[in-house]
């Protein structure tokens, strides 16, 4: 797992698809001014060998959770608590804003990363590119 919290850590990342997309986010969230983690949050980009427990615990967000209970993915009522969650060619970005000032978590998961059910969430829920923002 990398943590980026910075726009200067985004070279820390070694696919250069997602760098770009990074990049391109942190231009977005920032509109022209200078990045303040407390105001924008960060980005997290999933490696092979995390898991969604340590996705959660970085994170703090329910990922194959409900927000409020414990219902899982694979259950008829699980409703996803993301903000959104895009398909981009290599990747899934799924985004959680976590006050009403805007800070929050982006979070990039890499297609290859070889964790099933995540996999398989986002598989089900993203929208493709070009749908969200």
């Amino acid at each position: 797992m990398i943590i980026i919290k910075s726009p200067d850590a985004v070279f820390s990342i070694p696919y250069a698809d997602i760098r770009t997309l990074v990049q391109q986010r942190f231009t977005e969230i920032c509109s022209g001014q200078p990045y303040d983690y407390d105001q924008h949050g960060y980005m997290i980009l999933v490696g092979a060998g995390d898991t969604v427990a340590d996705l959660e615990l970085e994170s703090s967000c329910r990922i194959l959770h409900n927000l409020f209970d414990d219902v899982q993915f694979d259950d008829p009522e699980f409703v996803p608590s993301f903000e959104w969650l895009l398909e981009h060619e290599s990747c899934y970005e799924m985004v959680f804003i976590i006050n009403d000032e805007g800070f929050g978590i982006d979070i990039f998961i890499p297609k290859n990363v070889g964790i099933r059910d995540l996999l398989a969430m986002c598989a089900e829920y993203a929208e493709p590119v070009g749908v969200l923002p």
